[in-house]
């Protein structure tokens, strides 16, 4: 009996470390999401999208020119909005690039940049500042840990002028 004392002990541990384990793996991606940072991809995946799913910019429109600070106005069919951190099938949220020629990996979480503006309150329009010349703005959806869907939605890419 005393020699199983040391066993119990052990594997009492080893399930208490487990616990501790995935509770820490939760409090980092909700950390993380609050933050408005990006999840390990190893506790992150894609979600699903329709191809039939179209994400598109209503304003301003391309080749529009506006003043430095604008409103962007993004549309979205096929799927709904939900936060960040909201895990519901059919829905993601916004992520605008600016000025973005390369698109980030499609497999991670997108990061938060002046270039890749994250969204993940649902917001379908923001009012962003932008240096006088010209621009580009694209819309890709993220899912709730950031990562784009596995089909990308992703908005054609618009050009303006700022005056």
């Amino acid at each position: 009996m005393i020699s199983a004392v040391p066993a119990l002990l052990h594997l009492r541990s080893q399930r208490i470390g487990d616990w501790i384990g995935s509770v820490s793996c939760l409090l980092l991606t909700v950390g993380m999401l609050l933050i408005g940072g990006a999840v390990p991809s190893a506790i992150a995946a894609p979600s699903h999208a329709s191809t039939e799913t179209k994400a598109y910019i209503i304003s301003p429109t391309d080749g529009q020119t506006v003043s430095p600070e604008f409103t962007v106005k993004f549309g979205l069919a096929g799927m709904g909005i939900a936060p960040a951190g909201v895990d519901k099938p059919g829905t993601g949220h916004h992520h605008l690039l600016i000025d973005v020629d390369e698109l980030p990996s499609l497999e991670d979480p997108l990061p938060a940049t002046a270039q890749i503006r994250h969204f993940g309150g649902g917001q379908t329009e923001a009012t962003i500042e932008l240096p006088a010349g010209e621009h580009t703005l694209q819309l890709l959806l993220g899912n709730y840990t950031h990562i784009p869907h596995d089909n990308p939605v992703l908005s054609k890419k618009i050009e303006i002028t700022v005056e």
